[in-house]
C-alpha cells in the first residue's frame, strides 16, 4: 500500500510504497530508537555519530550532522531519510531538492516530545505496535526514576553545553530539564522560556548552583574546573563533565537518555559527599 508523507518542516511531500526497507539516518537518537525497536536491519546509511549508540556494521557512513554526501545517499536509494529540525534544515532542503524522501523529526523540548518522536518514527516505518511498546517501556522506566527520592533537597544544577566552540546554557524548553529532574536535581534555568542560550556569567554566579555540568565533544574538549576558575565562580561547587559516551551524554535524546539519568544521579550523589 502506498502512503503519502508530508514533511511540513520542509513543505516536502513524498510517497512510500510498501514496506520501508532502506533507511538512512543522520540522527543518532532515531538510529538508537530503531535499534530498540529491532529495525536496524533496515538501516543502510548512518551519520558518523550513530556508532556511539548502536552497532553500525554493514551500514555506510554518509555524513555528519550538517554535512553529508548527497550523491552517495541518492545512490543508496533510501525509502526514507531521517533528519531533525534546527540546524539540519539547510541540508534537508538540499536533500529534498535532490529527490530524497526526507523527514525531519522535531527536536524535542521535553521527555514527552521524545516519546512523540518514537510514535512518529513508528508511523513512518509502519511499525506502530513496536513504537507503542517502546514508548510504554520508556514511560514506565522514567516514572520509576522520578519516584526514587534519593535527595532530601534537590541539588540545583547548571548545565552548559559546548557544541564545538559554541557555548550554550540549558533552559526550560529542553528535554535536558527533564533529564536533570528525573536524576533528582533542579535545573537553575528550568523556568526560563528558552531551550539554549548564552548566559550572563555574573548571573550564573548569583544563582549559586549546587552542581555545574559541562558537556563537550571529542573534537573540542573543555576543562570545566578551569572555566569555573577563569569566570570567578565558586570553585567549591562540584563540576561534572559529560561527553558523547553512551549513558553519560546529556544531549543524547534517544533511549540511553535514561541511562544518563542514572549516571547523573550518581554523579550528584558523589558531589554531595564531596567526592568530586
Amino acid at each position: 500500500m502506498s502512503r503519502s508523507i508530508h514533511n511540513e518542516y520542509l513543505d516536502h511531500r513524498f510517497e512510500i510504497s510498501g514496506e520501508v526497507k532502506r533507511v538512512v539516518s543522520l540522527v543518532s537518537s532515531a538510529t538508537e530508537y530503531l535499534g530498540e525497536m529491532g529495525l536496524l536491519d533496515r538501516v543502510v546509511g548512518v551519520s558518523e555519530y550513530c556508532d556511539r549508540y548502536v552497532d553500525t556494521s554493514g551500514m555506510e557512513v554518509v555524513g555528519q550532522y550538517v554535512t553529508a554526501d548527497i550523491e552517495r545517499i541518492v545512490q543508496l536509494e533510501p525509502d526514507l531519510l531521517l533528519m531533525t529540525t534546527g540546524i539540519q534544515r539547510k541540508l534537508g532542503l538540499r536533500m529534498a531538492k535532490a529527490g530524497v524522501p526526507v523527514y525531519n523529526l522535531p527536536l524535542p523540548v521535553s521527555f514527552e516530545g521524545m516519546l512523540e518522536n518514537v510514535m512518529l518514527l513508528g508511523g513512518l516505518m509502519d511499525e506502530m505496535g513496536k513504537a507503542r511498546q517502546l514508548v510504554e517501556w520508556l514511560r514506565e522506566r522514567a516514572a520509576k526514576l522520578r519516584a526514587e527520592q534519593i535527595f532530601e533537597q534537590r541539588p540545583r544544577v547548571y548545565v552548559e553545553l559546548w557544541l564545538g566552540r559554541h557555548m550554550r546554557a540549558v533552559g526550560g524548553l529542553s528535554y535536558i530539564r527533564d533529564l536533570v529532574e528525573m536524576a533528582g536535581g533542579e535545573l537553575v534555568y528550568g523556568e526560563r522560556s528558552q531551550g539554549y542560550f548564552v548566559p550572563e556569567l555574573d548571573e550564573v554566579k548569583r544563582l549559586n548552583p549546587d552542581v555545574y555540568v559541562f558537556f563537550h565533544e571529542p573534537e573540542y574538549r573543555v576543562d570545566g574546573a578551569a572555566l569555573v576558575r577563569e569566570r570567578g565562580w565558586d570553585e567549591s561547587i562540584p563540576v561534572v563533565m559529560s561527553d558523547v559516551t553512551m549513558g553519560e551524554n546529556v544531549i543524547q535524546d534517544g533511549p540511553s537518555m535514561l541511562d544518563t539519568v542514572v549516571w547523573l544521579r550518581e554523579q550528584m550523589r558523589i558531589a554531595k559527599r564531596g567526592g568530586i
